[in-house]
């Protein structure tokens, strides 16, 4: 295996940090490697907020789930899927471009998370632990107001970078499922329940497949911050096609 690759088996998500900065060096080798994703058309439709105020970190960390590590972590960046830079670039050309759409919203947010993939695989190959946070696409009128989102710019993800402690350096990747289970070749192939649940076996940590399901379904699927993430993309996207820039 070689040293890419290892390093992708090897990562995992870290949540507890070292009390230790992340030289400017470092930050800005990872945010060079982000720029260097592939790209829709090469446009890179995202732009990326580095949060370094500690009470918007602070302030973060709460609306993100109540998520403590955020507000300790070195480093946090939040990948936006941005449609407003181009649109304002053709108006400045002298264009008359339409109004982005979901379909380019879409685009922008693929850009977006390549290029936050690209910083994860850049800081692992630096020691630095990551971690991603998908509850900034929650809290849909609060983080527009701290972050002074404007209309046609959307926050795919937050990643929050640090130096990982000796304990989550060392604790256990949880195990992917098999690849049968996730690649259907040429077509999507619907797995039947016998196959689901061959699909969850060594995984439910002891539990019935019915039992284990119900609780996770409870906890993720089902959960109070689900149903906001749900409520919140549903705004933005109503006010995608909807405001004026």
């Amino acid at each position: 295996m070689n040293e890419i690759l290892y390093s992708l088996y090897d990562r995992r998500s870290v949540r507890a940090f070292e009390d230790q900065p992340v030289a400017e060096e470092q930050k800005r080798m990872v945010l060079d490697a982000a720029a260097q994703a592939p790209s829709a058309g090469c446009q890179q439709l995202y732009t990326i907020l580095d949060i370094t105020d500690p009470a918007l970190k602070e302030r973060l960390a709460e609306t993100c789930d109540h998520q403590s590590f955020i507000a300790r972590a070195p480093v946090v960046l939040i990948f936006c899927a941005d449609c407003l830079k181009w649109f304002d670039a053709y108006v400045e050309a002298g264009c008359t471009p339409r109004q982005p759409r979901a379909g380019d919203l879409l685009l922008a947010v693929d850009d977006a998370l390549i290029a936050a993939q690209n910083a994860v695989v850049a800081a692992q190959s630096l020691g630095l632990g990551s971690c991603y946070i998908g509850d900034i696409m929650e809290q849909y009128e609060e983080h527009r107001r701290l972050l002074k989102l404007p209309a046609w710019v959307f926050p795919a993800c937050m990643l929050v970078l640090g130096w990982p402690t000796r304990q989550q350096r060392e604790r256990p990747k949880p195990a992917r499922f098999a690849q049968k289970h996730i690649v259907h070749e040429n077509a999507y192939r619907r797995m039947a329940g016998p196959e689901l649940r061959e699909m969850f076996a060594g995984r439910t940590g002891g539990q019935s497949f019915e039992a284990w399901m119900s609780a996770f379904c409870r906890r993720k699927y089902d959960s109070d911050f689900a149903r906001e993430m749900s409520r919140s993309v549903e705004e933005y996207l109503r006010d995608f096609e909807e405001e004026e820039s």
